[in-house]
C-alpha cells in the first residue's frame, strides 16, 4: 500500500509468442500455421524493416523496454496483465484458428522480468497448442511461482481468484474469464472433467449474478476485487450496450474494478459508482509492428493503467496511464505529442470521466475524480 491507498497496475494482452519468441535467447519452432504467413522469424523482419534492426538473441527484459522503469518508479500493489500466449513446446495447432501463440518455456524469464503478480489466461490463444499446451502452460507458470487465474485442469480450478496479500491483512483477488465475442471457441470451457477456461457465454443478466456470486463468496471484509474480463472485437471504440449493462452489475455486485482486454488499442474508460471499469486496456507487448491495415488507432501505442483505490470502499481516488510506444519490438515512453493525441482520444469515447485525463510533465495522464460524499 502506498500511503492509505492500493494500487493497481492493469496491462491490456501481452503477447510473448510468434515474433518475440524468435528474438529471445531460447527461440522455439519458428513453423506457423497462418494463411498470412508461415515462419515466426518473417514477424522480426517486417518489426525491422518498420523500425531499424533488432538484437537476435535479446535480452530477456527486452520487449518490456522503458515499461520496467515505470514499474520500478510506481512500485503498484499488483500487476495484472493478460497473458495471451501458450508457454510450450507442444505442436498441437489448435484447429480451426488463424493464429497461434507460443513461447518456448526457456524463455519464460520474459515474463518474470516484468514481475506480474497474476497472469490471467481466459482468453482465445491459452489453448492454441491444445490441452497439453495448456497443462504445460499451467505447469510452468506453477513451477515459477506465478499466480493464474482464468484457467485451469477443472472448471473450479479455472474459476479459482487469485489472491495478492496486501499490508493490513487485505487481499487483491483477481476473477478472471472470457467470452466468446473476443473469439474463445465454446469448446475451451473448463468443464468437471475437463481442462479450459472459465467461460461465459454471454453478457447476460444472468451470467452476471452467477460471476457476482462467486466474487461475493471469495470476498473477506477488506479485500479488493478485480473482474478480469476477455470480451469484444479487435478493433473500435464502441462498447455495446449489453457489456456495459454487464460492467454494471458486476460492480452493483461487488466488484471494484472491471478490468477489460482483448481489442488492439484502448476502449473507453467509465466512473461508475467511483468504481473504475477499463472496458479493454489494449496491447502491451506483441508482434504487430510492420503491419498495416488500421494506423487510425494508433495501436503502437501502449497504455499502462496505474489505478490508486480507497483501501475500505474501493473507490477510484487516481487514475495514472504511463503511454509507451513500440518500436524494435521493444517499449519505448510515448513522445509528448503521442500522450496528448491518446488522452484526447481517451477523453472523447470514455464515460463518466471529467474533467478529461489532464496530461503531467512526466508524460504520463492523470485523472483525480471527486468522490461523492
Amino acid at each position: 500500500m502506498h500511503g492509505d491507498l492500493i494500487t493497481l497496475c492493469l496491462a491490456g494482452d501481452v503477447m510473448l509468442g510468434r515474433g518475440l519468441d524468435q528474438i529471445l535467447p531460447h527461440p522455439g519452432d519458428p513453423a506457423l500455421a497462418e494463411a498470412y504467413l508461415r515462419d515466426a522469424r518473417s514477424y522480426v523482419e517486417l518489426a525491422e524493416a518498420a523500425n531499424g534492426p533488432i538484437p537476435r538473441p535479446a535480452d530477456f527484459s527486452w520487449p518490456w523496454g522503458d515499461a520496467l522503469r515505470m514499474l520500478d518508479r510506481a512500485e503498484p500493489d499488483a500487476l495484472v496483465l493478460n497473458l495471451e500466449t501458450s508457454v510450450t513446446r507442444s505442436d498441437d495447432f489448435a484447429p480451426g484458428k488463424g493464429i497461434h501463440y507460443r513461447m518456448h518455456p526457456a524463455n519464460l524469464p520474459c515474463l518474470i522480468a516484468a514481475r506480474p503478480d497474476v497472469c490471467v489466461l481466459a482468453n482465445n490463444h491459452v489453448l492454441d497448442f491444445g490441452r497439453r499446451g495448456l497443462a504445460e502452460t499451467l505447469d510452468v507458470l506453477a513451477g515459477a511461482g506465478l499466480a493464474v487465474a482464468g484457467a485451469g485442469r477443472d472448471a473450479d480450478g479455472a474459476r479459482q481468484p487469485a489472491g495478492v496479500p496486501v499490508a493490513g491483512g487485505r487481499r487483491i483477488l483477481v476473477h478472471s474469464f472470457g467470452m466468446p465475442s473476443s473469439g474463445i471457441p465454446p469448446d475451451w470451457a473448463a468443464a468437471t472433467d475437463r481442462s479450459g477456461v472459465d467461460y461465459v457465454a454471454e453478457a447476460s443478466d444472468t451470467a452476471a449474478a452467477a460471476v457476482v456470486a462467486r466474487i461475493r463468496e471469495a470476498k473477506r471484509p477488506g479485500d479488493i476485487s478485480v473482474a478480469s474480463i476477455h470480451w469484444g472485437s479487435n478493433w473500435g471504440y464502441t462498447v455495446p450496450r449489453d457489456q456495459v449493462r454487464f460492467a454494471h452489475a458486476l460492480v452493483d455486485g461487488g466488484a471494484d474494478v472491471v478490468h477489460g482486454h482483448s481489442s488492439h488499442h484502448p476502449r473507453p474508460l467509465e466512473l461508475y459508482r467511483d468504481k473504475l471499469i477499463a472496458y479493454g486496456c489494449g496491447d502491451l507487448v506483441n508482434d504487430y509492428e510492420g503491419i498495416s491495415g488500421h494506423g487510425n488507432y494508433r495501436d503502437d501505442l501502449r497504455p499502462l493503467y496505474f489505478a490508486s483505490l480507497d483501501p475500505d470502499s474501493g473507490a477510484l481516488r487516481e487514475l495514472l496511464i504511463a503511454p509507451f510506444q513500440a518500436r524494435r519490438l521493444r517499449l519505448r515512453e510515448a513522445s509528448p505529442e503521442d500522450c496528448r493525441w491518446l488522452g484526447n482520444v481517451l477523453g472523447r469515447i470514455s464515460r463518466g470521466f471529467a474533467p478529461p485525463l489532464a496530461s503531467e510533465p512526466d508524460g504520463t495522464l492523470t485523472h483525480r475524480p471527486r468522490i461523492a460524499g
